[in-house]
C-alpha cells in the first residue's frame, strides 16, 4: 500500500498522539498508514458507501489492524460520538460538503481539538467557514499531483476569532502567500490564463449573461492580481 503524495502531506498534518475521525475513508489506506506510522493509536474510520467500507474492512485485516481502526457506516459525522476523537480528518471531497459535514453536527465538531482538511474545491469559502466557526488555521501547503492542484490545511479552536484583511487572502491562502509558496505561484498563473481563455471567448456578446460573466472574471482578475503583489511583496 503506498499512498499519493496529497494524501501523504494530509495525514502529515495530524498531530501524533491524536485519535482520529477519518471521514470519508475511502479504502481506509489514509487510516491504516496513520496507525502503521505510529501518528495515531486509533482510528475510526468512517464512510458513506457500503462498497469502499467492505473493502476497508479487508484492507485493515490484511494490515493486522482490526483492534485499532473501528470501521463505521457513517454519513459523515452521525456515527461520531462528541469527545471520540481528537481529529477530524477529511480529504478527497468538495469545499461545501465539508462545510456541510462540519455544521450538520456542531457539537461533535465543537469537541475536536483540531481539523485536518483538503477540499477539492471552494477552497475559499472553506477559509471563511473556518474563521467565522472561531478556528485558527495554523498551517496550510499546496502540491501538484497528476496535473491537479491540492490545497490542504490545520486549523484549532481559538480564543481570539482569526480574520484575514483581504478576501484574496481567503482565496488563495495567506499562509501560502507568506511563504511563497511555489505551487500557489503556478496556480495563479493557470488561473489567469483560464479565465483569459473565457474572456477572450466572450469577445463582441453583449448579452446580459455576457456582461455579467465579464463583471465576474473582472473581480476574478482583481483578486489574482492582488495575490500575486502580495506573494511579491512578502
Amino acid at each position: 500500500m503506498q499512498l499519493s503524495n496529497r494524501l501523504l502531506a494530509a495525514a502529515g498534518m495530524v498531530t501524533k498522539g491524536n485519535i482520529v475521525a477519518d471521514v470519508g475513508c475511502d479504502h481506509a489506506y489514509t487510516s491504516i498508514y496513520l496507525c502503521e506510522e505510529g501518528i495515531a493509536p486509533r482510528v475510526i474510520a468512517m464512510d458513506v458507501n457500503k462498497g469502499p467500507l467492505a473493502g476497508a474492512g479487508r484492507h485493515v485485516e490484511q494490515a493486522g489492524l482490526t483492534e485499532r481502526i473501528d470501521l463505521r457506516l457513517s454519513d459523515g459525522l452521525a456515527k461520531l460520538l462528541p469527545g471520540e476523537a481528537d481529529t477530524a480528518l477529511l480529504c478527497g471531497m468538495g469545499g461545501l460538503l465539508m462545510i456541510k459535514i462540519l455544521s450538520d453536527y456542531p457539537e461533535t465538531t465543537a469537541s475536536l481539538k483540531e481539523l485536518v482538511l483538503q477540499p477539492q474545491s471552494e477552497v475559499g469559502q472553506v477559509r471563511h467557514f473556518l474563521h467565522k466557526q472561531g478556528y485558527r488555521i495554523e498551517k496550510e501547503h499546496m502540491l501538484k499531483e497528476d496535473g491537479k492542484f491540492y490545497v490542504m490545511m490545520r486549523a484549532v479552536p481559538c480564543r481570539e476569532p482569526q480574520q484575514y484583511g483581504r478576501e484574496c487572502e481567503y482565496e488563495y491562502g495567506k499562509l501560502l502567500l507568506e511563504e511563497k509558496n511555489e505551487v500557489l505561484a503556478e496556480y495563479l498563473d493557470r488561473e489567469e490564463r483560464l479565465r483569459r481563455e473565457v474572456l477572450d471567448a466572450l469577445s463582441g456578446q453583449e448579452t446580459e449573461n455576457a456582461r455579467a460573466r465579464k463583471e465576474t472574471l473582472k473581480q476574478e482578475f482583481g483578486l489574482i492580481w492582488e495575490a500575486r503583489e502580495l506573494f511579491r511583496a512578502q
